[in-house]
């Protein structure tokens, strides 16, 4: 394993590395919206360039690696990513262009093996086990994979193998971008030990500052820390878990299951809405049905999609892909009014509002995003679960409902799906 730089750097495989037994891929595209977006912008490759609705309240779906060195990421305010990097240019999304690209990848990834398990529209985990007899070492298929994603596609992506999904997604995201890093389970704890406990994905910065407080700031560190203290300082589910871990311990199997593609509540009124305040409290009612729905069901979701119908029966529908999945009414909420906002209807009247998350995966199966910064709140709209079972619906409410139902609304159709 070759380290170019120091310790946060990008690292990459030296040539004679032995993947023989390193047989989970993951593979995740390189700035992928706006990868896509560049193919026909190719005089902007060495620009910074930011994906997302200029203006207002917009949000980044995406930026380059250009964008990026000044602070740039996903989930910004456009606003605020433009004050980091003014020069930046802002480009428009294109879903449709990114599922058609993903598609592609796809079909890729499953002429190597069908046992491919995609986590979102840009990045799939493959068990290569069985393709070694035809294709060779894993570090071969995992080199001739990148190499045609390119040749057909035009768009890099950066590749992770070992002997778990774990140890294969953090080693795809050391090797960003376009890079190959493979990590022999020999020298697995020689490649995690020495990390920052921040590079486990899902260790957000109020887990990474508590345990700093504690004096853990390396994986080696949490590797030594009893899992009882553990357990004290974090709870009894992460605590453990955080300790597996460090000790590079996941059981999960590469799955193609599939899981429901998308939980989803829209409301068509019985009367047009104009009032933009009161759009946004249908948002949060809507925000907290899905919510429920998903922790029902055990998923959380990587998009979140806002569907709007005006009164002239137009139809728009606008959608974000999240740093991380979620299941909580709040950060579904903040996503579907920031697309609104990014709307700027200016009092177009609106016929019909709906709420969708959508690229969901089983809740355990993110055994990485268990000490996120929203897991405060999440047992807060938990508890509110519990408090439903018991006592019925509207037992627990948001404030900012408590006095909506009948008094501003008026509902023709209510539909989930």
């Amino acid at each position: 394993m070759t380290v170019k730089g120091g310790q946060g750097e990008r690292q990459v495989s030296a040539p004679d590395v032995d993947s023989s037994r390193a047989t989970v891929l993951h593979v995740d595209m390189d700035a992928f919206f706006a990868s896509v977006e560049l193919l026909e912008h190719p005089e902007l490759v060495d620009k910074p360039v930011i994906i997302g609705h200029d203006g207002g309240r917009g949000v980044v779906s995406s930026a380059n690696y250009a964008a990026r060195r000044f602070g740039v990421r996903s989930a910004m305010p456009v606003g605020r990513a433009l004050r980091l990097c003014p020069q930046a240019v802002v480009l428009r999304p294109h879903y449709e262009k990114y599922r058609e690209a993903s598609a592609a990848v796809m079909t890729i990834f499953r002429s190597v093996t069908p046992i491919v398990e995609p986590l979102s529209i840009d990045e799939a985990f493959l068990d290569v086990a069985g393709a070694v007899k035809l294709f060779g070492p894993p570090a071969v298929i995992a080199a001739e994979l990148r190499r045609r994603v390119h040749r057909e596609t035009g768009l890099t992506c950066s590749v992770g193998a070992g002997a778990s999904k774990f140890i294969a997604k953090l080693a795809s995201t050391r090797s960003k971008p376009d890079g190959l890093l493979v990590v022999p389970p020999d020298r697995v704890l020689e490649f995690l030990h020495p990390l920052p406990i921040d590079a486990l994905w899902g260790v957000g910065p109020a887990t990474r500052d508590a345990l700093q407080r504690r004096g853990i700031r390396l994986v080696a560190d949490l590797a030594a820390t009893p899992p009882d203290v553990l357990t004290k300082w974090v709870g009894p589910a992460a605590g453990t878990k955080l300790h597996d871990l460090a000790w590079a311990r996941d059981p999960r199997r590469v799955s193609t299951h599939r899981v429901e593609k998308s939980i989803g509540h829209e409301n068509t009124f019985g009367q047009d809405i104009r009032d933009e305040e009161q759009l946004r409290r249908e948002l949060l009612e809507q925000a907290s049905r899905v919510a429920v729905r998903l922790r029902a069901a055990g998923y959380r979701a990587r998009t979140i999609s806002l569907k709007l119908r005006f009164a002239d029966f137009t139809t728009v529908s606008r959608s974000h892909t999240l740093a991380e999945p979620t299941d909580l009414a709040k950060r579904i909420h903040e996503e579907t009014t920031a697309l609104l906002t990014a709307e700027r209807l200016r009092g177009r009247a609106v016929r019909l509002l709906g709420t969708r998350a959508e690229q969901l995966m089983r809740a355990e199966d993110e055994m990485l995003g268990l000490w996120s910064d929203d897991e405060q709140w999440r047992g807060v709209e938990s508890a509110a679960d519990r408090a439903v079972a018991r006592f019925g619906a509207g037992a627990v409410r948001p404030a900012a409902l408590l006095h909506a139902r009948g008094r501003d609304r008026e509902r023709l159709v209510d539909t989930e799906g």
